[in-house]
């Protein structure tokens, strides 16, 4: 039997990992194609295969006997929670903070300015050849809403600090005080939301957080809000979002969607005052670099038998 891990980056494409002559491990390859490298049993560490989706992440877990850690290389770990019950007890499972915060908050900030601004008006223009002049609205001054205050969702108020918004307010499932002000509980949610002129979804995907958008929240946004969402797609209730939306009533500017991929012909792709973009929130020139820093850092770790970080839960 060897210490086997299972990467989704070529082994020597990574600087910095623990010499498997002296750590024991075994460094295998797989991008979650159809056939594995090697026996599961034998793997100890799992770096799942990045945005190939819940079937593929959890296709060989059940058969991974051996194994101590699941590391993903996403900032949410739901594609892997349906395999959790398959596996022994002990197994940690950590996701990739530091990784994403900085290009899904970049993509925040660009969806946010691309909706208020008409960015999409403008090149649609530009391929009639129509100049559309006009007043749009601004950044400045607006009331913003942060679902979600994680590393996410700070990384996003840090961008939006030299914006001039007349009001950030946070919340997250619990509250606490930050540097930047206070974050108020889930329960305040619908006491924020009549006041905030850009709503923004950057929470985890949760029980408690599926289909947290619904009929009741999109009510409760005032009229001319922006709904943007950079969390998970049935964070939002779609059938809902397309009735606010096509009443014209709010926008939204979405990263992700439900369905996911969403298909041709969904109402979606043409609602009235929606701005899609395919979930690309860290998949940017920034994630690869971040990503091998990451494995190597946790193997590392790994193989010198020192706390891991990131550390989402504990099975068993």
């Amino acid at each position: 039997m060897t210490a086997d891990v299972w990467l989704p980056i070529p082994a020597d494409e990574i600087d910095g990992l623990p010499d498997p002559a002296e750590s024991g491990l075994t460094y295998r390859f797989w991008d979650g194609g159809p056939d594995f490298p090697a026996d599961p049993a034998d793997c100890v560490f799992y770096v799942v295969p990045y945005m190939k989706g819940t079937e593929i992440a959890v296709r060989p877990m059940a058969a991974m006997t051996s194994l101590r850690v699941v590391q993903t290389l996403s900032a949410g770990t739901d594609h892997v929670t349906p395999g959790l019950g398959s596996l022994p007890a002990g197994v940690a499972l950590c996701n990739a903070k530091g990784v994403h915060e900085a290009s899904t908050a970049e993509l925040t900030l660009a969806l946010i300015l691309a909706s208020l601004r008409g960015i999409p008006g403008f090149v649609r223009g530009q391929d009639k050849e129509e100049w559309r002049a006009g007043f749009y609205p601004a950044l400045a001054d607006k009331s913003v809403l942060i679902v979600g205050y994680g590393s996410i969702g700070a990384a996003i108020e840090d961008r939006l600090a030299p914006f001039e918004c007349a009001r950030v307010a946070r919340v997250a499932r619990s509250a606490r005080t930050t540097e930047r002000g206070p974050v108020q509980a889930l329960a305040d949610l619908s006491a924020l939301l009549p006041h905030a002129d850009v709503v923004i979804l950057s929470t985890p995907l949760t029980p408690d957080t599926h289909h947290l958008v619904d009929a009741g929240f999109l009510a409760r946004m005032k009229d001319g809000a922006l709904l943007v969402n950079v969390a998970r797609g049935p964070v939002v209730d779609t059938k809902a979002l397309l009735a606010e939306a096509q009443s014209g009533r709010i926008s939204a500017a979405l990263d992700v969607t439900d369905p996911e991929p969403l298909p041709a012909g969904h109402p979606l792709w043409h609602a009235p005052g929606v701005l899609i973009s395919p979930h690309v929130g860290g998949s940017t020139s920034a994630f690869m670099p971040r990503a091998k820093r990451l494995i190597a850092g946790q193997l590392t770790r790994f193989a010198e038998r020192a706390p891991l970080r990131n550390t989402v839960l504990t099975t068993g």
